[in-house]
């Protein structure tokens, strides 16, 4: 069951957090998205991505974000 703090969070607002995030260390998801099909869930969807930029997404993560 998801927490109150979970509920509140607008999926549209953390998905373009999200997107702006990794925007910055240069890294685009291009599938990026709401998943429309679990509206109570507020799931975002990641989508599929290169292998390229999963390894530039891993290395950005382990670097705490800093390039």
């Amino acid at each position: 069951m998801a927490t109150k703090e979970q509920q509140d969070i607008d999926p549209f607002t953390a998905m373009e957090s999200l997107r702006a995030a990794l925007a910055d260390v240069g890294i685009v998801l291009p599938s990026l998205s709401v998943d429309s099909a679990s509206p109570a869930l507020r799931l975002i969807e990641l989508g599929r991505v290169r292998s390229d930029v999963a390894a530039r997404l891993a290395l950005a993560l382990q670097r705490g974000g800093r390039e």
